[in-house]
């Protein structure tokens, strides 16, 4: 059996592509955002709790 987890979108309404090609908002590249409904828990996950932060800290 699998377990389902909802992984909710990290969208805060902010959408502007910066020139680095990242979303201002959510840090996403516009392939993350496209993919974002295709995408299974784990692969949601993984963006939301490392790839996330870690384009977020450099930022800083």
């Amino acid at each position: 059996m699998t377990t389902f987890r909802a992984v909710l979108s990290p969208c805060i309404g902010v959408c502007q592509l910066g020139d680095d090609g990242l979303c201002s908002g959510c840090h996403r590249t516009t392939a993350e955002i496209a993919r974002w409904s295709q995408m299974n828990d784990d692969e949601r996950l993984r963006l939301m709790e490392v790839v996330l932060p870690q384009r977020e800290s450099k930022l800083r």
